[in-house]
C-alpha cells in the first residue's frame, strides 16, 4: 500500500470501486502485486482472456495514488495499463491497427461514462517471420497498448475497469457480449 497503515480516503473507495466489478466470464481478473516506486499508493489487477479456453490476451491495470498530485497526471489518481493480445498475421500488417487499437480505448471509456483528461500511450504491433528450423511455423503476430489516464472521480473506478474490460475483449477478438462467432469452414 503506502506509508501509512491507513490509506487516504479517495484512493480506498476508488480501490472499492475497482474491486466491484464483475467482468464477463472470458475475463478472469486477480489482485497482483502493485509497483511500489510509482506512487505513494498503489493496487494492481491482472487479467488473462480467454477463448474456447485458451489465452488470447493479457493486461495489467493499475491505479496509483499520489496525495499531493502529480502535475503530469494533473490530478491525484492515475490509470495505468498494459494489454497485449496475439492477433492474426494480417491484422498487425494493417497500418491502421494502432489508431484502432487507440480508440478501443478511448471509446470505451467514453461508452462506459468513465470521465478522464490527460490520457496518453503507445501502441505497438509486432509481425515476426520465422527463418531457419523454424521457417515451417507460422509467423507470429501481436499487439500491445500502453496508456495511462487520470479519472476524474475516485468514485467512478468502477467505470474504468469496465472500460478496460471493453478494451481487453476488443483487443482479444471478442464479440460483444451475448452475441457468438460463426464457426470457420476448414
Amino acid at each position: 500500500m503506502g506509508p501509512t497503515s491507513v490509506p487516504p480516503d479517495p484512493f480506498r473507495r476508488a480501490v472499492e470501486g475497482l474491486r466491484s466489478v464483475h467482468p464477463r466470464a472470458e475475463i478472469l481478473l486477480e489482485e497482483i502485486t502493485a509497483p511500489k516506486r510509482l506512487a505513494p499508493y498503489a493496487f494492481a489487477l491482472g487479467a488473462t482472456v480467454l477463448r474456447h479456453d485458451d489465452e488470447v490476451a493479457t493486461g495489467r491495470l493499475v491505479l496509483l495514488h499520489d496525495p499531493a498530485g502529480h502535475e503530469a497526471w494533473e490530478g491525484t489518481l492515475r490509470l495505468v495499463t498494459y494489454v497485449t493480445a496475439d492477433v492474426e498475421p494480417e491484422i498487425a500488417a494493417d497500418q491502421m491497427l494502432p489508431e484502432v487499437s487507440w480508440s478501443w480505448l478511448i471509446d470505451a471509456l467514453s461508452a462506459a461514462g468513465a470521465g478522464h483528461r490527460a490520457a496518453g500511450g503507445t501502441v505497438t504491433q509486432t509481425l515476426s517471420t520465422r527463418f531457419g528450423g523454424l521457417a515451417g511455423e507460422p509467423a507470429a503476430a501481436d499487439v500491445e497498448l500502453r496508456a495511462s489516464w487520470t479519472p476524474l472521480d475516485p468514485d467512478e473506478l468502477g467505470a474504468h475497469l469496465e472500460a478496460w474490460c471493453v478494451l481487453l475483449a476488443s483487443t482479444a477478438g471478442l464479440p460483444p457480449p451475448g452475441v457468438a462467432l460463426l464457426p470457420t469452414s476448414a
